[in-house]
């Protein structure tokens, strides 16, 4: 984590709805790629109203950060060092109702955006969005707003997003981020091998993770492991197209 300039507010076990507001909007970054918050500290640097109070790796560093630099609004990856961005909104939500977050991730939008915004997240933007569109979705989000793309936008209009399909009760939302993606490439017919490879990861660690999604979806086996996942992938992308 990385406070600057002196500006940010001092260290306090406020909660956010108490933090005082400022001519600037603070800023926390939480992205696990040191290349991505440089970048991120750097298009935000050449903006009057708004400026980085903090960033972090880890969901641990942005809750420590939360309450030492009282930001105005969280932008924040999916893939995190430790923890994922999911459990991330939801402990923001739970303990700030009202501090925004952004979600600026690489992972697909179809897959991943109704659902956070179903827990809690203003906003959900691409790593493929222009400058112009992150920094107008910052300031959307700030002023109290929801800043997604037109077919997110579409879908929630017509019913289908992730509140119809999934409620923070609901088994599939105890998955973490990798779990997630690899339950969505289980579903597209992805071998634990071929999962493995596309990670850079060990099978036995893919067999891991497979094993943890079995037990928090209250599954068997293999087999039906593999029927949800398909099931699951063709939900999600008939509420993507529809």
């Amino acid at each position: 984590m990385d406070a600057r300039n002196g500006k940010t507010g001092s260290p306090s076990s406020r909660p956010h709805a108490a933090c005082a507001k400022r001519s600037e909007a603070r800023i926390l970054i939480v992205d696990k790629h040191p290349l991505v918050r440089e970048g991120l500290r750097r298009i935000i640097a050449g903006e009057d109203d708004l400026q980085v109070c903090a960033e972090t790796d880890t969901v641990n560093g942005a809750r420590a950060a939360i309450m030492a630099t009282c930001p105005h609004v969280v932008i924040a990856d999916l893939s995190l060092n430790q923890g994922d961005g999911i459990e991330l909104v939801r402990e923001v939500r739970a303990h700030h109702p009202k501090l925004p977050i952004l979600v600026l991730s690489v992972h697909d939008e179809a897959i991943y955006a109704e659902r956070l915004l179903s827990l809690g997240a203003n906003g959900y933007l691409t790593k493929q969005a222009t400058i112009e569109q992150i920094l107008y979705s910052m300031r959307r989000v700030i002023d109290g707003g929801i800043c997604v793309s037109e077919t997110v936008a579409t879908n929630l209009i017509r019913g289908s997003g992730a509140e119809a399909k999934h409620t923070p009760a609901d088994p599939i939302d105890r998955l973490s981020s990798r779990e997630h993606q690899i339950l969505n490439l289980i579903g597209t017919g992805m071998s634990t091998r071929e999962i493995a490879r596309s990670f850079n990861l060990k099978v036995k660690t893919i067999e891991s993770h497979r094993q943890r999604i079995k037990a928090k979806l209250n599954l068997r086996s293999g087999t039906q492991l593999v029927q949800f996942a398909i099931k699951w992938v063709i939900g999600e992308n008939v509420g993507a197209t529809s």
